[in-house]
């Protein structure tokens, strides 16, 4: 069996149930949201001569390394990933995993 896969996708507040939907959708478990802030191109926005830093939903799902291409294409499609300013996602392969061993199969010793 391949390992796991971890997509990272970040984008505009308000935007990870989103991507959680259509990963859900798509045939993943589940999903984490974490929040941040940052900056990028195509949204920097300044009050009254004052930078402001956009918030974001980091969206982090294991799926197996057979599905990451069917996730990838369903996260890019909901969040609208091809517009300028909507965010990104990249994959990046998981070495070793615990804790979701509906995603890992024993291998014998």
């Amino acid at each position: 069996m391949q390992s796991p896969c971890l997509i990272v996708t970040i984008v505009r507040k308000g935007w990870g149930d989103t991507v959680l939907k259509a990963t859900m959708d798509a045939g993943a478990h589940g999903g984490t949201v974490l929040f941040g802030r940052g900056v990028g191109r195509n949204e920097q926005q300044h009050v009254f001569g004052i930078q402001i830093e956009p918030e974001k939903e980091i969206v982090l799902t294991v799926v197996p390394a057979d599905l990451k291409e069917v996730m990838l294409e369903e996260i890019v499609r909901a969040a609208e990933l091809t517009m300028p300013g909507n965010g990104l996602a990249f994959v990046v392969p998981v070495d070793k995993v615990a804790g979701i061993v509906h995603l890992v199969e024993e291998r014998p010793s």
